[in-house]
């Protein structure tokens, strides 16, 4: 399985990026496919996950109202619409899917299975 993210880069606070992440060498059933984040000197963090295939759409705190979590099912991808984005969105950006977690597991790292390789978005102020 292979999961290539790409769409990071520089910006400036206020402006917008899009990520984007697909996934493959096989099919995935109820899985949930998210992102996190790793700034320097910090541990990995949720961002925004959809849920089992698509039940839900689930975010951090930090980033509700600004971030758009969608995916595309026929290319088996996952995007991020990053908007509004702030100094503090600075960050190594990684997607992940996990298979049939339970939504009480979803913002926890060591319960995805298969990672992406990570890219860089930095905000300058």
């Amino acid at each position: 399985v292979q999961l290539q993210a790409s769409g990071g880069g520089l910006v400036q606070a206020g402006g917008s990026l899009r990520l984007s992440c697909a996934a493959s060498g096989r099919t995935f059933r109820q899985h949930t496919m998210a992102w996190f984040r790793q700034a320097p000197g910090k541990e990995r963090e949720f961002v925004a996950a959809v849920f089992r295939s698509g039940s839900g759409t689930y975010y951090a705190d930090s980033v509700k109202g600004r971030f758009t979590i969608s995916t595309d099912k026929a290319k088996n991808t996952v995007y991020l619409q990053m908007n509004s984005l702030k100094p503090e969105d600075t960050a190594v950006y990684y997607c992940a899917v996990g298979e049939r977690l339970i939504l009480s597991s979803i913002q926890i790292p060591r319960f995805y299975v298969y990672w992406g390789q990570g890219t860089l978005v930095t905000v300058s102020s």
